[in-house]
C-alpha cells in the first residue's frame, strides 16, 4: 500500500516532479512532462503499476528527513540495526533529457542496501523490454525509453530490476535514470556529484531573491520553492498538482486530475509571486495566460494544457485500484469544458495587478481584455458551474456573479489608473448592477449571510472572498455576519469547510457526500481575520494550519480532521498559494485592494 500522502517529499526539474516516500520509494513520476504517462503509478496502483525502492535491506529503526538549505534537494537518513545511510534525492534542472539522481552515502556500520525498481509505462500497464547496455541498464516500450546509469550491478528478478550492494561510511553511491524519446540516441552520461552541485546552486540562488516573510519565512519560502516546482518552465504555467486522483474522500470518487493549469490561479500566482520578489516568474505566467485565452473569446476556459492545449479529454483507468480503494482514477479533466464565469474576473485582476506591480504594459493584452468584456457584458447574467466546477445543474453562484463585478472593476481601474481607453461610463452602469444584485439576491435574510447561490441557504467559503478582492468592506455588517456564521457552521476543528458535501448537496455538485476541510479557504479566513483585526486569532489559525504540514512543510488541498491526515491531491499550488498570502497579509504586505 502506498504511504499516507503526507509522508511523501517532492522533488522535480521545472518540467516534472515525483513524490518520494519516507523509506525511499518514488511511488509517483511521469516523463517527461507533468500530464504524461507516469512510469512510477504505485501511488494509485500497487508496486506492481511502477516504483523506484531504494533502501536498506533490514527493518529500519528511525527515518529523518530534510530539504538541503531551502531548496529542493531531499535528504533521507535511514537506520538500521547495521547502521545508517544518507539517500540524497534530486532532479537536475532540465537540460536535455529528464533526470532522476539518487546517492546513497554511507554514515555509520556497514550497511546492506536493495534497490527494487520496476518500470511499467503509461501508468503502470505496459511492462517495458529490460536490458543491458554498455551504458547501464534500457528499459523500452513504445515511445518511452529509461537508462539507469550506476556502479552497482543491477540483475533481472519476475519482472522487476533489483540489487543488493553494501555501504561503508564515507562511500557515495550514485544512480542515475533519465528518460528520453526511444527513437533518440541515447543520452549522454550524468556525473551525479556535478548534478548535484548545479542543483543546489540553482536553487540557493532562486530562494536567495525572496524578500523577508518575517517570522513565517521557512513556510514562505518552502511554499514559493514548491509553486516553482509546479512551474513548466519551457512556458510559464503552473499546474495545480502534480498528482492525479488522490481523493477528497478517502475510499471514494472525488478523485480529479490536476496536472494542468488553471485560470482561477491567475490572480493568486501573480500577486503572491510579485509579492515575494519574482518578477520574471510573474511574467512568465501572464504571458501563458494571454497565450492561452488568446482567439474567440466566447468561451475562455477554467483550465488549460501545459502549453495551452484547450482539450483535456477525462478518462478512467480501469486497471488502477486507487489510492487505498479510491477509484475510479482518472486522467484528464471535463472540467475544461464547464462554464465557469469567475474565469472573467480571475483575468481581469490578474492583468491589473500585474500591471500594477510594474510589469510592463501589453497593448495586445488590452485588446484581449476589450474583447472577453464584450462579452461578458452577453452572459453575465446566466447560470454556470462556479469556483467548485459542480457536476450537477447550473446555478447563480454568488462567488461567481462577484468575480464578473470584478472584471469591470478591474477594467475601470486599469483604464483610470494606466491610461488605457474603453467604455468606462458602460462599465461602471455594469459594475453597479451586478453589485446591486449581488447584494439583493446573494445575502439570505433568513441565514443572516451571503449563501452559496442565488435564493439558496447553504454557505460557501468562496465567499470570503467578497472583502479580500474588494466588492464590500470588511467591517459591512453583512460581510461582519457572514464570516460569523462560516466560523459557526462551517467549519470543522477549526478548519473551513467549502461547502457542506453531505446527502443534501449531491443535487448540487453531483457527488456523494464526503471531504475533507479545503485548506485554501482557511488561509482565507486568516486574511479576512488580519483585515478584521483579529490579528492574534489570525496568528493562532495560521499556526494550526502550518502544523498540518508534513515535516517537508508540504500541504495537500484538504485536511480530514476525523482521520487526521491531509487528502486530495498533493502537493496542492492553490493551498499553497493562499499561505503564501495569508503569511504575507501577516507581514503588512496584503496586497489586496480596498473596496471601492
Amino acid at each position: 500500500m502506498a504511504s499516507r500522502i503526507e509522508d511523501y517529499g517532492l522533488i522535480g526539474d521545472l518540467q516534472t516532479a515525483a513524490l518520494v516516500s519516507r523509506e525511499g520509494s518514488i511511488d509517483w513520476l511521469c516523463f517527461p512532462r507533468f500530464d504524461s504517462g507516469a512510469c512510477f503509478a504505485a501511488l494509485v496502483g500497487t508496486e506492481e503499476n511502477g516504483r523506484w525502492s531504494l533502501r536498506p535491506a533490514g527493518d529500519l529503526i528511525r527515518v529523518e528527513r530534510r530539504y538541503r538549505g531551502e531548496g529542493l534537494v531531499l535528504e533521507t537518513e535511514l537506520e538500521c540495526a547495521d547502521g545508517a545511510v544518507r539517500v540524497t534525492d534530486f532532479m537536475p534542472v532540465r537540460g536535455e533529457a529528464p533526470d532522476v539522481v539518487r546517492i546513497v552515502e554511507g554514515l555509520r556500520g556497514r550497511v546492506r542496501m536493495r534497490t527494487d525498481i520496476t518500470i511499467r509505462f503509461d501508468y503502470g500497464s505496459v511492462v517495458p523490454w529490460v536490458r543491458r547496455v554498455p551504458e547501464g541498464t534500457l528499459a523500452v516500450a513504445g515511445p518511452d525509453a529509461l537508462l539507469l546509469a550506476s556502479p552497482v550491478e543491477l540483475v533481472g528478478e519476475n519482472m522487476h530490476t533489483v540489487a543488493e550492494f553494501d555501504v561503508e561510511p564515507g562511500e557515495r553511491v550514485p544512480f542515475v535514470l533519465t528518460w528520453y524519446p526511444s527513437n533518440d540516441d541515447r543520452p549522454a552520461h550524468v556525473d551525479a556529484e556535478a548534478a548535484l552541485a548545479e542543483t543546489e546552486a540553482f536553487w540557493d540562488d532562486w530562494t536567495d531573491r525572496c524578500t523577508d516573510g518575517g517570522a513565517h519565512r521557512d513556510a514562505l519560502v518552502r511554499s514559493l520553492v514548491t509553486l516553482k516546482a509546479l512551474t513548466y518552465a519551457p512556458t510559464g504555467g503552473i499546474v495545480a498538482s502534480l498528482t492525479t486522483s488522490l481523493p477528497e474522500c478517502l475510499g471514494g470518487v472525488r478523485n480529479w486530475d490536476y496536472r494542468y493549469c488553471w485560470v482561477r490561479d491567475a490572480t493568486l500566482t501573480l500577486l503572491s509571486l510579485v509579492r515575494a520578489g519574482y518578477e520574471g516568474e510573474a511574467s512568465a505566467w501572464r504571458d501563458w495566460l494571454l497565450r492561452a485565452i488568446a482567439g474567440s473569446p466566447d468561451g475562455p476556459q477554467s483550465l488549460y494544457g501545459l502549453a495551452g492545449e484547450r482539450r483535456i479529454a477525462e478518462l478512467e483507468l480501469p486497471w488502477l485500484e486507487g489510492y487505498e480503494g479510491s477509484r475510479p482514477v482518472r486522467i484528464g479533466n471535463a472540467a475544461c469544458t464547464q462554464f465557469q464565469l469567475d474565469v472573467y474576473g480571475e483575468i481581469l485582476d490578474a492583468l491589473y495587478q500585474a500591471r500594477s506591480a510594474g510589469l510592463p504594459p501589453l497593448d495586445d493584452a488590452w485588446a484581449l481584455c476589450r474583447r472577453l468584456l464584450d462579452r461578458l457584458e452577453d452572459v453575465w447574467r446566466e447560470p454556470d458551474e462556479g469556483i467548485w466546477e459542480v457536476r450537477g445543474p447550473r446555478r447563480h453562484f454568488t462567488h461567481s456573479k462577484v468575480m464578473a463585478w470584478v472584471a469591470f472593476d478591474r477594467a475601470i481601474r486599469i483604464v483610470e489608473e494606466h491610461g488605457r481607453t474603453g467604455p468606462v461610463e458602460r462599465w461602471l452602469a455594469l459594475r453597479d448592477e451586478v453589485h446591486a444584485q449581488v447584494c439583493r439576491e446573494g445575502f439570505h435574510e433568513g441565514v443572516g449571510a451571503f449563501t452559496q447561490s442565488y435564493g439558496s441557504d447553504r454557505l460557501d467559503a468562496s465567499v470570503l472572498l467578497l472583502p479580500l478582492v474588494g466588492f464590500l468592506p470588511v467591517d459591512d455588517p453583512r460581510i461582519a455576519a457572514t464570516v460569523d456564521a462560516i466560523e459557526r457552521d462551517l467549519t470543522k476543528d477549526g478548519l473551513v469547510e467549502r461547502y457542506h458535501a453531505d446527502e443534501k448537496n449531491r443535487d448540487i455538485d453531483g457527488l456523494p457526500p464526503g471531504e475533507g476541510t479545503f485548506l485554501p479557504c482557511s488561509f482565507w479566513l486568516v486574511e479576512v481575520m488580519v483585515l478584521q483585526g483579529r490579528r492574534e486569532e489570525a496568528e493562532e489559525l495560521l499556526e494550526r494550519l502550518l502544523a498540518l504540514r508534513n515535516d517537508l512543510g508540504l500541504l495537500a488541498e484538504e485536511y480530514d480532521v476525523a482521520a487526521g491526515r491531509q487528502v486530495g491531491n498533493f502537493p496542492q499550488a492553490f493551498t499553497h498559494l493562499a499561505l503564501v498570502d495569508a503569511v504575507l497579509t501577516l507581514s503588512g504586505r496584503n496586497g489586496r485592494l480596498p473596496a471601492g
